[in-house]
């Protein structure tokens, strides 16, 4: 079984959870809703503030489903109690971000600043003048995906350090030409 997919989910108070006849799971919070079709081979127990995913099955595909979806269905039950957030460094000369209203400008060395405008549910917060950006949200697949976007437009580069980096990733750095 499962490890993962055996383990209940506690509903903390304020969290109103309902499960439709075609496995599509509603999650209502403080933070906001999340909606997600989950697969329909799966049975999904909603009893005393808790939530059970069951398999139907000992086949490979159904023990595959069976840790995704309870780890989506607590995702989206953090999601909307506590929320995620991503935090971005931006390292470089001349390299910043500032928020121009709801909007995220981006100055990456580029021959134009970047405007990034937030998807509904997203948040930025820009702190330590421009050189850190934090995303916040309580979809954390939308989350990941905003950060992931952001990142690509100058990615860290090994030499200098130069670009945007997770502020928990690590870059090797690389010595540059030596003198002969």
């Amino acid at each position: 079984m499962s490890r993962i997919g055996k383990k209940t989910i506690a509903l903390p108070k304020g969290v109103d959870v309902t499960v439709s006849e075609a496995n599509v799971v509603t999650v209502k919070g403080p933070k906001g809703t999340l909606t997600r079709q989950i697969n329909t081979d799966l049975v999904i127990d909603l009893e005393n503030g808790e939530i059970n995913v069951r398999r139907p099955s000992e086949e490979r595909h159904h023990k595959a489903l069976h840790g995704l979806s309870r780890a989506l269905i607590n995702n989206m039950v953090q999601g909307v109690t506590e929320g995620y957030e991503k935090r971005l460094e931006i390292t470089g000369t001349g390299y910043r971000a500032e928020m121009a209203g709801n909007d995220l400008r981006l100055a990456l060395g580029f021959s134009h600043d970047i405007i990034i405008v937030p998807p509904p549910g997203v948040q930025f917060v820009v702190e330590n003048r421009g050189n850190t950006l934090i995303i916040r949200s309580h979809n954390k697949e939308l989350l990941g995906m905003i950060a992931a976007d952001i990142r690509k437009l100058r990615p860290p580069e090994p030499y200098k350090g130069k670009g945007i980096r997770y502020s928990d990733e690590i870059i090797r750095r690389k010595a540059g030409k030596s003198k002969a």
